[in-house]
Parts: C-alpha cells; structure tokens; sequence
C-alpha cells in the first residue's frame, strides 16, 4: 500500500491506471515472498510430513527446528527452494488484491454511487475473489515443488517450476492448476476481506487524529 500511495503522490494525486496499480502490487509481493519464503518452506514440508510413509518422514518437531535443519541438512540456501514459484505466486496474490480492489472501488464510487461502507465491503469481496483466481495455479506449482521427495534412484519428479508447470498442463489440462479453488478461496478471500477491512478503519483513525 506504501508503494501505491507513493506513486499516486507522484501522479499529482490522480487515481493510478490499472497497469501501475498492478505494477505496485507485483512489486510489493515480491518484496515480501523474497523475505518469509523460508518459513513458507518450512510450512509446507510440515504439513506434508504427516502424508508420507514414517520412513520418509522429517519429523520437524516445529518451525525453527524445522527452519535449522534444513540449513543443516541441505544449505542456506536451501531455505529458499521454491522461492522462484513462492515469490511469484506472492506477486500474482498481490496483483489481483490491490489492483482490483483500487480499482472496484472507483467504480463503486464514482460510477454505482454506493456509500463508503458498501464500497468496502463490496471492493473487499471482489479483491478476494481476483487474489484467488491469480495466484492458485502459482500457489499449485510451488506447494508441488516444496513438497517433492526423491524417488529410489535419488531423482526428484521435477526439474523446476517450468517443468513442474508443463507437466501438470499435459496430464491434467489447464483446470488442473485450480483443482481445490472453492477451498482455496474460502481460505485467500476471507483474509483479503478482512484486511481491506481494518486497513480502511485504521487509515479513518489516523486521519481523525491528525
């Protein structure tokens, strides 16, 4: 939201095209997947841990012992696989939030007519759904990749995000990237809603307060 108002300061105020709000929203995601990729690693291979067979198990007792042997085990800069397709999927996250969201609400003001709660509200909603529909088919890709384990030979069954992504195209079609999307976005939009939400009421009080 930073980069957004910094860029409508520069445009003398002026509502942003949709092109530079989505640049901002790129650009910040990126920002923020780069730094709290390890710990989505560490998330994604606990959570997996209780699929597998006992013998394939990590066994991470939490985050951090999870976060240490990984550093351990693999390198420092193992704590970053998957990051390619962690910040990416954050980029397109962020894209379809603010972006929509900006833009909604100048429709809903400027074109609807509605009051500034119903704008809200409404504009949260949408931003959800587009934060959902954008970065599932990433958010598919990188939870395959971090998840993955060599087979018995010591070969993992994807090379990278491009190989996972044709892979899953050819088997499964294109709806394959959106298998689970009415879970999913119960999961994104409800969280997207709220933010939106109490960011709108936080940037109220700090205006009121002067």
């Amino acid at each position: 939201r930073i980069l957004t108002n910094k860029a409508i300061e520069a445009n003398d105020g002026k509502p942003l095209p949709l092109y530079q709000k989505a640049l901002c929203g790129l650009t910040a995601g990126a920002i923020g997947a780069s730094v709290g990729s390890p710990a989505d690693l560490a998330l994604i291979r606990m959570q997996a841990d209780a699929t597998l067979p006992v013998a394939q198990r990590r066994n991470y007792t939490n985050a951090f012992h999870a976060l240490y042997r990984i550093a351990a085990d693999e390198g420092v800069l193992a704590l970053w696989k998957g990051a390619g397709p962690t910040v990416v999927r954050a980029m397109a996250l962020n894209m379809g939030m603010l972006a929509s969201y900006d833009q909604t609400v100048e429709f809903f003001k400027d074109s609807v007519g509605l009051g500034e709660t119903s704008t809200v509200v409404g504009a949260s909603a949408v931003s959800g759904f587009f934060a959902s529909a954008c970065s599932l088919p990433f958010d598919y890709v990188k939870t395959q990749i971090q998840k993955m384990q060599p087979d018995a030979d010591g070969k993992y069954p994807y090379s990278g995000s491009v190989d996972c992504a044709f892979k899953t195209l050819k088997s499964g079609g294109p709806l394959k990237f959106y298998t689970g999307f009415p879970v999913y976005c119960v999961r994104i939009a409800p969280h997207v809603m709220l933010t939106w939400i109490f960011l709108n009421q936080i940037q109220k009080l700090q205006k009121n307060a002067g």
